[in-house]
């Protein structure tokens, strides 16, 4: 068999894009002039990224040779015993800038609700390929595909790691769509997000928002009992931001919701790393200042900057250029995860490009909105390119069973069929 015909050299080549990008980052923001500035725990950052990209290579093309079927066999079990750590870590877990989300393992810190995030979409995946009418058409099997996905997103909430939390939220209308949900009941579950989004920026736009929404839920699906129900829940979330803006959360975290809005309202505070972040973005021009070159990041104005605020590194020193090819990679990358789902006739198989390219996604929306001051700073990496051994490993094994896929298109067809 010839395997290089079959290997899924677009993923890879993004993913290969995307890691010498990152590790060209971090070597700048961690080893260059600003080092001066940094502790050596944070100077080591390129070397330890570099250990996990190489363990990530081989773990993709080891995985390239697993019989496909293995992944939706061992599901459960991967998903039971990553929920066991999450729990684990709870109580025994490192704590890292407010987070209990590390283990120590041999010398090294172990996110392991980064690995959870590949274990649920395969249990999530299988349970719903499972269904005899393979459908979430079914409110017990709707419910029981959420809490799939929301117990995890609850116990690392609980672990104070917010940002990883929410990117496992999306699954829950995304596959259950893919699986036969109405598209009225999917728009009315993603709602929440997009009017406590606009509730914030202003609460007539939140108001709009509720109404737009229930419009066209009802025009979509019509049922009464849909569109009351949406209504009701977008007023009485316009309602409670306002309420929790003005009378229930802390000043510095009301402070830290306004600066996202207008981050001059306290530009030493609060709205310090929103403006330092589009400085430097802006600062780069077209053709960026250079390779350790760049003022924000040198002289260390950027906070993070080998992490959730990578992509300002990039835009400072290699302009508009640099930072439109790790875009368009980015791009390539979800969209071949797409197309991958939409030619490869297997359930389960597209059920996981599906949840793959929905974290990705919103890995990357949230993280990009971030930076560019487009949406609430929240705290989450930028896949392949921010610094994180964990995530980094994750993220490629998962991209390494998508590939993996591609690979055994055929076998994994044939399979379908049979059933």
């Amino acid at each position: 068999m010839n395997w290089h015909r079959y290997f899924d050299w677009v993923t890879f080549g993004a993913w290969v894009v995307l890691t010498v990008v990152g590790l060209t980052a971090i070597y700048s923001a961690t080893l260059g002039p600003v080092s001066q500035f940094l502790p050596a725990s944070i100077q080591d950052n390129f070397f330890k990224q570099a250990v996990f990209v190489a363990l990530a290579g081989v773990g993709i093309l080891f995985i390239q040779f697993t019989a496909p079927r293995t992944f939706e066999q061992i599901s459960y079990l991967v998903y039971g015993l990553c929920l066991s750590i999450v729990v684990a870590t709870l109580f025994i877990g490192v704590e890292v800038n407010g987070a209990r989300s590390w283990l120590d393992i041999g010398g090294f810190r172990l996110q392991i609700s980064e690995f959870m995030k590949i274990a649920t979409v395969l249990a999530v995946a299988n349970y719903l390929t499972n269904r005899r009418d393979i459908s979430a058409v079914r409110i017990g099997t709707a419910l029981t595909a959420t809490a799939i996905i929301a117990v995890p997103a609850g116990l690392i909430l609980l672990q104070n790691d917010t940002g990883t939390a929410l990117v496992f939220i999306p699954l829950i209308p995304v596959m259950l769509f893919l699986s036969g949900l109405p598209r009225g009941v999917s728009l009315f579950m993603i709602s929440p997000a997009i009017i406590g989004y606009l509730s914030i920026v202003g609460w007539g736009w939140g108001l709009l928002a509720a109404f737009g929404i229930t419009l066209a839920i009802h025009l979509i699906q019509k049922q009464p009992w849909l569109t009351v129900a949406s209504l009701i829940t977008g007023m009485l979330l316009v309602v409670a931001v306002n309420v929790a803006l003005h009378q229930v959360l802390l000043p510095h975290q009301v402070n830290r919701i306004e600066a996202f809005v207008n981050p001059e309202v306290d530009p030493r505070g609060a709205g310090w790393n929103i403006i330092q972040s589009k400085t430097a973005i802006g600062s780069g021009g077209l053709f960026g200042k250079g390779f350790m070159e760049g003022t924000q990041t040198q002289l260390r104005f950027l906070p993070e900057q080998w992490t959730d605020f990578i992509f300002c590194v990039i835009g400072e020193e290699w302009g508009f250029l640099g930072a439109s090819l790790v875009i368009i990679t980015l791009l390539i990358l979800l969209m071949r995860l797409m197309n991958n789902a939409l030619h490869i006739k297997n359930p389960f198989s597209q059920l996981v490009f599906v949840g793959a390219a929905t974290i990705f996604f919103t890995h990357v929306l949230v993280n990009l909105g971030s930076t560019m001051g487009l949406m609430p700073i929240i705290g989450i990496p930028l896949p392949f390119i921010s610094y994180g051994g964990s995530a980094f490993l994750a993220n490629s094994l998962f991209l390494g069973i998508c590939m993996n896929f591609y690979y055994h298109q055929r076998e994994i067809t044939v399979i379908s069929k049979a059933r």
